[in-house]
């Protein structure tokens, strides 16, 4: 009787090991980290944020997101009143890699695999290196489902902000709508 059990209990072992990983695959979102610097966990909700732009380059598409802080300094004219985005401003730029729709009656665009999530926070006290924010880029992973930090620390999106330093280091501009 004994042995007639045993394939039956390996077999639910083994689907509650995989069903296991697969949930620590989805938190790894809640809990991956820049090593010295920003977690995405700081980050929670920004799905929700509004759209400040989209934007596309020859490899990937996009869209930028704000926090609640940040979209009203925006409609207050930061950073073109020569003002800074106020500390608690958070964007969020989401990146795929694009693929022409299968249903649109013209050709279009839209996202396929998810590439990365790039994180941008203002905190002048804590970043007070980088003009005040602090960096972190998650690359995804599509065979685990889970995201990997990279590069290191607040700064790691440091030097390629200097170039918009007179727009408070941010790339994006809050368009007419």
């Amino acid at each position: 009787m004994k042995s007639k059990n045993i394939p039956a209990i390996v077999i639910i072992v083994a689907f509650l090991a995989v069903l296991g990983s697969m949930l620590l695959a989805r938190q790894h979102k809640r809990t991956v980290q820049v090593p010295n610097g920003l977690a995405f966990s700081e980050f929670r909700g920004y799905e929700k944020w509004q759209v400040v732009a989209i934007s596309q380059t020859e490899d990937l598409m996009s869209v930028i997101l704000a926090n609640p802080v940040m979209v009203d300094a925006y409609q207050a004219g930061v950073p073109g009143n020569g003002k800074h985005f106020p500390d608690g401003s958070k964007i969020a730029q989401i990146h795929w890699k694009p693929k022409k729709s299968a249903e649109a009656p013209a050709p279009t665009m839209v996202p396929d695999t998810l590439h990365d999530v790039d994180l941008m926070q203002r905190d002048s006290k804590r970043f007070p290196d980088t003009g005040g924010w602090g960096y972190a880029q998650f690359d995804y992973d599509v065979a685990s489902d889970t995201f990997k930090p990279h590069g290191s620390g607040a700064n790691c999106g440091y030097a390629c902000h200097t170039i918009v330093k007179a727009k408070d280091y941010i790339f994006t501009a809050y368009p007419w709508r």
